[in-house]
């Protein structure tokens, strides 16, 4: 048998290895924290009820006077304005997530790309907020009032707690993506992907595509629908017109960059 023998270079990178995971398993354990830190904070104040009230505020005007929502498991209304508590920690606590996140990757990158994951961070992060409030504010209001005004009288619409989390979870999620498309779109033309001609000629494949998700993502309405396919249009023209602003970054520089690193 031949005894492997370990050169240096070997145990360098084994040391690297190691010190990357400790790395790695701080910036996580850092990152949990805050988000329990926030979680306990705001199960304090404003509280959790408070905030499962705030989520199911669009939801209670559209229901009937004296009317609520209904739970069906027995420990389902403790448990479920926990989620939501917990679901809104993560969102208040994402910055610093990020920032975590950001530090550990940020010894690998290239400076051009130093340059351009800050501002991206930073502008898709308010972009999913101002896609969640458009849904809260305006979605909501519009399609639970549309559906309590369909439903047959001989219908008893209460819908159950959890069922709505799910819902709203999932319709926040999809907004929130929506809303992203201008940074997609700036990504994609900086990199030198895509060019703003080629956007541009592909607009109709777009609209009927926005439509397409549109369908798929939100409740089987002609209204629901409407509602996310026309802001995903509008904001891949915005993001069109951003797009403009930006010089297209050339693919042969990447071997110029190789020792920009660090």
């Amino acid at each position: 048998m031949s005894s492997q023998t370990n050169t240096p270079e070997t145990e360098e990178t084994a040391q690297t290895l190691i010190s990357h995971l400790v790395e790695l398993r701080q910036r996580l354990l850092y990152a949990v924290l805050a988000i329990v830190a926030i979680f306990i904070v705001l199960c304090i104040f404003p509280g959790s009820k408070q905030l499962y009230d705030f989520l199911a505020a669009p939801m209670a005007a559209a229901l009937p006077a004296g009317d609520k929502m209904i739970a069906y498991g027995v420990i389902t209304p403790f448990l479920v304005p926990l989620k939501v508590t917990l679901l809104v920690a993560f969102l208040f606590a994402l910055p610093f997530v990020l920032y975590q996140a950001w530090a550990f990757v940020a010894p690998g990158l290239y400076k051009h790309e130093k340059r351009l994951i800050v501002p991206l961070a930073v502008s898709s992060y308010l972009l999913f907020f101002v896609g969640m409030a458009f849904c809260y504010f305006f979605v909501f209001n519009t399609v639970f009032h549309f559906i309590a005004t369909v439903s047959p009288d001989s219908i008893n619409f209460a819908p159950d707690i959890e069922a709505y989390l799910d819902f709203v979870m999932t319709m926040f999620l999809a907004f929130g993506l929506t809303f992203e498309v201008p940074v997609i779109v700036m990504v994609l033309v900086g990199t030198g992907m895509v060019s703003v001609d080629k956007l541009k000629n592909i607009r109709g494949y777009v609209i009927v595509g926005a439509f397409v998700v549109a369908a798929v993502l939100t409740p089987p309405d002609i209204l629901s629908q409407f509602m996310m396919a026309v802001p995903l249009i509008l904001l891949y023209e915005v993001g069109i017109i951003a797009a403009r602003f930006i010089r297209p970054r050339p693919m042969e520089r990447e071997s110029e960059e190789l020792e920009e690193r660090g």
